[in-house]
């Protein structure tokens, strides 16, 4: 979906994406309920950082920060940023709610 808004440069749509406290705010409440390795403290750490200008976030880093499993990104041939359908395809609703519905 990133490369049809932006074929040239994809990866500064998922970046811009998870700058935004909502998308953190939601990536942390799926990984919560899905994994339990998840990192909680890291994740509050990240989400206290949201809105500030200097704030940037990629996929790779959300990753080896918080322990995450929802959304990753692979190097090389085929690669790209990859999400759980949950995420990739989530509701632009509130967040708990959000989670309700899927």
């Amino acid at each position: 979906m990133a490369k049809w808004k932006n074929p040239d440069e994809p990866r500064f749509v998922v970046q811009n994406w998870m700058r935004t406290n909502f998308t953190i705010s939601f990536l942390g409440l799926w990984e919560m309920q899905n994994n339990p390795n998840f990192n909680r403290l890291e994740f509050e750490a990240v989400k206290n950082q949201t809105g500030e200008n200097s704030f940037s976030l990629s996929p790779e880093k959300w990753t080896k920060t918080t322990n995450a499993i929802g959304i990753y990104s692979k190097a090389g041939r085929y690669g790209g940023t990859y999400a759980h359908k949950d995420i990739a395809f989530g509701l632009p609703v509130g967040c708990r709610l959000n989670l309700h519905f899927i």
